[in-house]
């Protein structure tokens, strides 16, 4: 059987773009969400970098995005899902592409301190940058999941205000930790 493609007014129609229309409207920012939160997570823990901070900075936010990614398709794959059954290549990618969202999330704060020096700012600014920035991203993260799942007005006002109330308590942290 081949595939075949159709002309409709909006252009060509493929089993793929089907595929990818349908990942979009089923689109999941927990991932988002969290990851950003781990993004302010390790700024927070960032408190003795050495000879290039911001170096290891970026590194280390980078980094730990992927290892946590890796962990939660870890996690997808071999926890519920085998059980259920093995999982094909099909089946790999797409759990890869449905956890990604954590690395995403670490990309704007490590932007952000990779930036910083154009900005004039010393190392302590740049953590303040990053976790900001962080913090922003946890918030539009949780909107844009709120807004895809169709929630009302109010129900995406709450999700972000508790996500920048829980973002402001992560700042908090910060705050105690270094004072």
């Amino acid at each position: 059987m081949s595939r075949t493609r159709t002309r409709t007014r909006t252009g060509p129609t493929t089993a793929r773009g089907e595929r990818r229309a349908e990942r979009r409207v089923h689109a999941d920012y927990t991932g988002g969400v969290y990851g950003s939160m781990l993004a302010a997570s390790v700024v927070i823990g960032a408190g003795s970098l050495g000879s290039f901070p911001r170096t290891e900075l970026v590194l280390l936010l980078l980094l730990t995005g992927v290892v946590f990614w890796i962990a939660h398709v870890h996690a997808q794959l071999f926890g519920a899902r085998l059980a259920q059954q093995a999982p094909d290549r099909r089946v790999v990618l797409q759990v890869c592409r449905d956890e990604w969202p954590i690395v995403k999330a670490a990309l704007p704060p490590a932007a952000a301190v990779a930036v910083s020096p154009l900005l004039g700012l010393d190392v302590q600014g740049a953590l303040w940058l990053a976790l900001s920035v962080a913090v922003a991203g946890q918030v539009g993260w949780s909107v844009a999941a709120a807004r895809r799942a169709g929630a009302s007005r109010r129900l995406v006002a709450t999700t972000a205000s508790v996500n920048l109330l829980l973002g402001l308590l992560i700042i908090s942290f910060k705050i105690v930790l270094t004072h």
